[in-house]
């Protein structure tokens, strides 16, 4: 799309109001998004076949429109007494992000190496409290090699491991039989089954687990004519079968895991 359109985007259901963490309250003028950001870094090449890269950032997030956690009142007339904070689909936020990349190359004839490490803390205000949004993921490692074999270098071997330290999640605090009697205020409370509700803790004040895994694969490339070319390719996805957490169910308690091992086989011609 048009970038114009784009800077434009917005909703105008947001409360007329923000309050700083420092108790004072603005007023909202426009429904952008805005930021300022921050960011530099170097390049050094300093022993034959290495470079290292480091970078950093800062960046500050003006205004940011989310949805509204809170709402519990429509937005009509009839609720025009309430505070916005109750009633508005959208919410105004301020917040900041910062860390720093490190990365370390190493390339030398049919051998590759490449590592980063990134460092990072996102943080935001809402009006009446401070998260940690849901990607605030404090630590991450790549490492990704690679070698190339063979009388006519047609064989490929790759490898790469990740790690990532926990996402926050909002925890349970916990249950209570909720009823739901509609318009009839003449039922007994007493001779319903409510379904299980939940009453949800500090938000996302908790950490999942570490995530990490290994993904492995084989290459073999064969050239036929000049522009013809096979390739087949053999590989596994999370090789050695690590749990890693997506998410547990709030009604259950029961754990809901990412991708098992996965392996896969892959064949293409190109001509």
């Amino acid at each position: 799309m048009n970038l114009f359109y784009g800077f434009l985007s917005g909703s105008d259901n947001l409360p007329k109001t923000f309050t700083k963490e420092n108790g004072e309250t603005i007023q909202i003028t426009h429904h952008l998004q805005k930021a300022s950001h921050l960011l530099g870094g170097f390049e050094m090449d300093f022993i034959k076949n290495f470079e290292i890269t480091i970078e950093a950032y800062q960046k500050y997030f003006n205004q940011l429109t989310n949805l509204n956690r809170d709402k519990i009142y429509d937005d009509n007339l009839q609720n025009s007494d309430k505070p916005d904070n109750l009633k508005k689909d959208f919410i105004i936020e301020k917040g900041w992000a910062r860390g720093c990349d490190f990365v370390f190359k190493y390339d030398r004839k049919r051998f590759y190496f490449w590592t980063i490490y990134s460092l990072s803390v996102n943080q935001r205000w809402d009006g009446t409290q401070t998260y940690h949004p849901v990607w605030d993921r404090r630590h991450n490692i790549n490492l990704v090699s690679s070698y190339t074999f063979g009388k006519k270098r047609n064989w490929e071997v790759n490898a790469r491991w990740n790690y990532g330290s926990g996402f926050p999640f909002t925890p349970t605090q916990g249950y209570f039989p909720s009823l739901n009697t509609g318009s009839n205020l003449g039922v007994d409370p007493t001779s319903m089954n409510g379904s299980l509700g939940y009453i949800s803790g500090p938000l996302n004040s908790q950490r999942l687990s570490d995530y990490h895994r290994l993904d492995l694969s084989v290459k073999w490339k064969y050239n036929w004519r000049e522009h013809n070319t096979l390739e087949v390719t053999a590989g596994c996805t999370n090789a050695y079968n690590r749990k890693n957490i997506f998410y547990r169910a709030r009604d259950t308690g029961k754990k809901v895991y990412q991708l098992p091992i996965l392996p896969n086989l892959n064949v293409s011609c190109t001509f």
